[in-house]
């Protein structure tokens, strides 16, 4: 009897250890506004977090007007992010308010995995029950960008495109959670299992990514490539 609380208890011991490396999304509400600085009521998981404001237009309208960047405490920073344009909708200035209403996290169930190959994406989508965004879209979508790799710039678009709140990023010996809209890392755990080498520039079932004819050629390994997103 005692062998088996004390494994429940290690098992539940671990629950939060695996739960706090997928930050949650949270909401939270504009305390004070000064210039760019957001003084919110509640502060989020993870440093780095990305936010979005929502402003109540009322008669139950309402829309994202911002983004911020969740720097501690319960402190932000505004960022320059595009929100989705609303034709219907009158234009909010000043487009923070006190009183808003934030979502801290917006998005975070959808993840982009960049993995070194088929097996460590298959056992770590197996691994979490998310909304994982398959790198073929993303390759599809950088050779229509005419680039050939990642970056911060085109991850950020194509968040904004396709609705990506996290881009899972698997380095040497170690996994993290990049948020593509702040260009902050999030979460960070080590894996073990890894190929020594990966596929290049990241795995995929397409073939190599055409890219535009003055772009710059993608070379170097996987593993360098990763640390490179910054």
């Amino acid at each position: 009897m005692r062998i088996i609380l004390l494994l429940v208890a290690f098992f539940v011991s671990l629950v939060p250890l695996m739960a706090d490396f997928y930050p949650p999304t949270v909401q939270s509400t504009i305390a004070g506004v000064k210039h760019k600085t957001i003084t919110l009521t509640h502060g989020f998981p993870a440093k780095g977090m990305s936010g979005v404001v929502i402003h109540n237009f009322g008669e139950e309208l309402q829309a994202i007007t911002s983004y911020l960047r969740f720097d501690g405490g319960i402190k932000g920073t505004l960022i320059k992010n595009e929100p989705i344009h609303h034709d219907e909708l009158p234009a909010v200035k000043p487009k923070v308010r006190t009183q808003d209403k934030v979502i801290g996290g917006y998005l975070y169930n959808n993840i982009l995995l960049l993995a070194p190959d088929a097996n460590t994406y298959a056992r770590i989508t197996g691994s979490a029950n998310k909304n994982w965004i398959h790198p073929d879209l993303y390759a599809m979508f950088l050779s229509q960008e005419g680039d050939q790799y990642p970056t911060q710039k085109n991850l950020q678009k194509f968040a904004n495109e396709y609705q990506v709140g996290l881009v899972y990023i698997v380095q040497r010996d170690k996994a993290l959670l990049y948020d593509p809209i702040s260009r902050r890392y999030v979460s960070e755990k080590s894996i073990s299992g890894l190929p020594a080498k990966g596929q290049f520039p990241f795995y995929m079932r397409l073939g190599k990514i055409k890219a535009a004819w003055f772009s710059r050629e993608a070379s170097g390994t996987y593993y360098q490539l990763m640390k490179t997103i910054r």
